[in-house]
This record gives structure tokens, sequence and C-alpha cells, in this order.
């Protein structure tokens, strides 16, 4: 919805003053899945499915990271912090999505959209960085054992999430401004599932560079360094793995670092692909598949994945589900 005023032409000074358009949108229309009108309901069971797999499977691994005295160490400490990263993650956007399938109905207000996109920011952030503080504890386990419980201290890993949480947030929240600052066209079509930053720049007037450059930038910084920063720490692992004598020890040091590099590269290489595009290269359809791809998939893998892959996680689980 938009409010327009427009002013009619007056006689001043022997000419005619043109037309005016003041255009003031109050709300948007995200469009989803309008363009598969006969697969609504079918969508809706699939991500209603998707989201309940989400909060139980994670929810599960959340309980026995707190409860179970064998999972009492920093991973597991940072898997349960990663697990609740993820609940809420999928939570910005999943249940506004439902909603939307369910009642046909799209509108979603100026305050709401950006209400929704600084937080889809904030854990897209904070997923970057937690992701990293796992990378550098398997670092530290493996090329550092002897030191690890001096180095991975419980204050040391507090500071970690604690860190991971709030670092982007002041960013986030002037980008959010940023964007929503400028004035917009009379479309109000979001061409989209939730309110993401490419979608909402098309609608706007005027030149948008200066938005897209902030945009580089930020990926750049809470994106790719922390990419840089995981790379480097699984280079030295692998090296660190490979100078290992004993080959049931190489078979355990993988299958402890198999689990964590399987879900960061799910979550960056689909997130880097949808935020380094310019916002005339952006395909609708492309755009929507990959922001689904990291925004629910990547959750509902997380616990299946480290459930598969970690024995300690199959023997807690086993104590807590009854059989």
């Amino acid at each position: 919805m938009h409010l327009t005023l427009e002013p009619e032409g007056s006689l001043k000074h022997g000419r005619l003053d043109a037309k005016v358009n003041f255009t003031m949108v109050v709300e948007f229309i995200l469009l989803g899945f309008s363009d598969l009108p006969n697969l609504q309901g079918f969508l809706f069971g699939i991500f209603l499915v998707i989201y309940l797999s989400i909060l139980i499977g994670n929810g599960l691994i959340i309980i026995i990271t707190k409860t179970d005295p064998s999972l009492q160490t920093p991973m597991y400490y940072f898997l349960g912090n990663f697990s609740f990263l993820e609940i809420c993650y999928a939570s910005v956007t999943v249940p506004r999505m439902l909603t939307d399938l369910w009642t046909h109905n799209g509108n979603i207000s100026l305050w709401a959209c950006a209400v929704q996109l600084c937080f889809f920011l904030i854990l897209g952030v904070t997923e970057c960085f937690l992701l990293a503080v796992m990378a550098y504890d398997r670092y530290v386990a493996i090329c550092k054992p002897l030191y690890y419980f001096l180095i991975m201290r419980h204050h040391v890993c507090i500071g970690f999430v604690v860190g991971s949480w709030i670092l982007g947030i002041p960013v986030v929240i002037g980008l959010t401004y940023q964007i929503f600052s400028m004035p917009f066209c009379d479309s109000v079509k979001l061409n989209h599932v939730f309110c993401d930053i490419y979608p909402v720049l098309q609608v706007a007037c005027g030149d948008t560079s200066m938005n897209e450059l902030s945009v580089y930038a930020d990926v750049v910084f809470f994106g790719m360094i922390p990419f840089i920063w995981i790379l480097n720490s699984y280079m030295r692992i692998i090296t660190t793995i490979m100078k290992m004598p004993s080959a049931t020890g190489r078979s355990k040091a993988f299958s402890t670092c198999s689990s964590h590099l399987t879900v960061v590269s799910l979550f960056f290489v689909t997130a880097i692909l949808t935020h380094l595009r310019t916002k005339t290269s952006h395909s609708a359809v492309t755009e929507r598949v990959l922001s689904l791809l990291y925004t629910t998939m990547t959750p509902l893998v997380n616990p299946i994945i480290y459930s598969l892959r970690n024995k300690d996680v199959i023997v807690a689980l086993r104590k807590l589900l009854p059989t």
C-alpha cells in the first residue's frame, strides 16, 4: 500500500508547474510463491514439516549438550549455541512464509519488513562468526591438543559466543536504516519469500549504488573474512592430520571435522553467492532458491549431520530418547 499526493498544476508567473508525485510506501507485498497457485497447500505442508524438524532436531541437540555429562566440552558448548542460533535463524523467515502460504496474503508493513531484514542479517552475521569460532576450536583441539583446555577455558568460550552475537549488530542496524531511508517507487511488490536486501533495493527509486557498495563491504568483512579464517584453520588441521602416524587417529580427527566442514560449505557458498551479485544481475528464482537453501536447509541438516557423524552425540541421544 502507498499513499500518493498529486497536486494539480498551477499557473505561476506565466508558466504551468509540472504535476509532482510524492509516494509514501507504508507496506510491501511479498510475492513468495504466488506464481505457483496450485502448489500453495503442498508447499505449506513441506515447509511446515521442515520447520518442525528444525525445532525438534536442533532442540534435541541443545538438550543433550546441556544435560549429558560426556558432552560438557567447548566443542559441544559451541554446538549447542549453534543449534539455538539455527532455530532463531529459521524462525525469522519460515513462520511468516507459512502464514503467507496459508492466508494467500503477502502484505507486510514497512516497519515489519525492516525488522525482519535486520534480525535476518544479525543472525546471518552471528552464524558466520560462530562457524569461524567452531573452526578455531577444532584447530586448537587437533593442532595444539596439550594446550586445548588451557586455551579454550569456559570464560573464553563464553566471550567467543557473546562476541559472535553482538559484533555485527551496530553495522547491521545502520545498513537497515540506510536501505529503508530511501524513497520507494510505485511498485511495492517484492519478488521474494521474505524481506531480503536485493528485493527491497529493486523497488527503491534513484541510485542504489552506494547501498550496494555498503552490502559488498559488509559481505567481505562479515562473510569473506570468517570464511578465509575457516579455510586457514582447516588447512592447518589437514596438514597436522596428515602427519599423524596412526591411521585410527587420522580417521577420528577427520570425523570430528567433517560435520562442521559440511555445514560451513552449505551455508557460506549459498550465502556468498546470494549477496555478492549486483542488483540488476539477480534472478528472482535463483535468489529464492539460494535463500531457502541457507535459511532452511542448513538449520535442517545441522542436527542430522552432527548426529550421524558423531558417536558421542548418538550415544547421548540414545540415553535421552526411549528405545
